[in-house]
């Protein structure tokens, strides 16, 4: 008996575990708010944020009508939510309303008040939070203000995330368009090159060509594995040899170890189309381009090396700063998204300079909280 009583003594105060039963309501709530104000996200939400308040019921609403109700009244009290909810939006302000306000008209009701509370992001009332008892006070008042300064929060955070989503695929799509068409124009007539002379090459060239497209513009996924990533590096090389013949000699080794790594799509891929549109097509003879992925403990470390012409370094950057003036297959664009996924630690770094090649490292670590194939970070 003596040792629960110390246990016990260890979950704190009344007061300690109100706040932290509330935290946990909040926790319980946060995921289906940061998917933006809809039916589900608050179907899903509005029991836990009914349990922060203690009320006997609770609605949540856009600027047009309810969106959720838990609790009792649903069929009597909804119209008059609907209602309250337009003039929240016109309004912007928390307000209060009296049993003729929300429709308490038999004796005995036991929802004859209710405190209206707006979920503003930048200036725009999105909805309402709206509390439903017999009787408003100064605590029900605040409260309910408190929660849906909170709802607003999270609906805040979901537009942000939204937005850098809409940002990465306007930066996937950019990149796309950074793909040579002269490298598609070159591969096909590579491929009909073959079509006479050796039918069962030009026929596997066009396989490849078909998957690297596939993949290039595919429209799903933040995310790829390092080794889906290399393999359509490897199609996209087999088109360049065929077009090149001897001219081109390409080393990859891969310690299998990084596979498995994931990394942001189409982040190596256009460092490989760089080394070869700009180290070795200017380069006279025998270009050599060196794949080389090590494993290093807790991180990946890529290398994309070229003997090529190379480049002023002052050139690269302005490139890694973004100049959309240069021609780069999306130089910048690489080094922002491993920032934004990894941290600015993990930017790329790059060794060139006039007549020496060039050699482009990445780093990433193996995992990285929120970052998975088929999710967004």
């Amino acid at each position: 008996m003596r040792f629960w009583g110390r246990r016990r003594g260890h979950l704190g105060s009344e007061a300690e575990r109100a706040a932290f039963r509330a935290l946990h309501q909040a926790s319980l709530a946060s995921p289906a708010l940061r998917a933006g104000l809809t039916v589900d996200s608050a179907e899903r939400s509005i029991k836990h944020l009914r349990a922060l308040l203690g009320t006997p019921a609770l609605a949540l609403t856009d600027t047009a009508g309810v969106l959720a109700w838990d609790g009792q009244g649903a069929s009597r009290h909804s119209a008059h939510a609907a209602a309250a909810a337009v003039t929240a939006a016109e309004r912007g302000t928390t307000r209060t309303l009296d049993r003729t306000q929300v429709g308490c008209d038999q004796p005995g009701c036991p929802l004859r008040a209710a405190v209206v509370s707006p979920l503003v992001v930048e200036d725009r009332v999105l909805g309402t939070v709206q509390a439903f008892a017999p009787s408003t006070s100064a605590g029900l008042l605040r409260a309910t203000e408190e929660v849906a300064q909170w709802v607003s929060g999270q609906l805040e955070l979901a537009e942000l995330d939204a937005h850098r989503n809409r940002m990465i695929e306007a930066e996937v799509r950019a990149l796309r368009a950074q793909i040579s068409p002269h490298f598609i124009y070159n591969s096909l007539g590579a491929i009909a090159s073959f079509v006479r002379t050796d039918p069962d090459r030009a026929r596997d060239l066009l396989l490849e060509f078909a998957d690297f497209t596939r993949y290039s513009f595919r429209r799903h996924g933040e995310y790829t594995t390092l080794a889906e990533e290399l393999r359509s590096i490897e199609r996209y090389l087999l088109l360049e040899q065929a077009r090149f013949g001897d001219r081109l000699e390409v080393t990859l080794n891969i310690a299998p170890e990084v596979l498995t790594v994931v990394v942001p799509f189409l982040c190596i891929q256009p460092l490989v189309e760089n080394a070869v549109r700009h180290g070795l097509e200017r380069a006279e003879g025998v270009g050599h381009l060196r794949i080389v992925a090590h494993d290093r403990g807790p991180e990946a470390v890529l290398e994309v090396e070229d003997d090529g012409a190379g480049e002023d370094p002052e050139k690269v950057r302005r490139a890694l700063a973004g100049d959309a003036t240069l021609d780069s297959v999306g130089l910048g664009n690489v080094d922002a998204r491993l920032r934004a996924t990894f941290g600015d630690e993990y930017g790329l770094v790059v060794e060139t300079a006039p007549g020496a090649g060039t050699k482009v490292i990445v780093r990433v670590p193996k995992f990285a909280p929120g970052v998975s194939v088929g999710g967004a970070r």
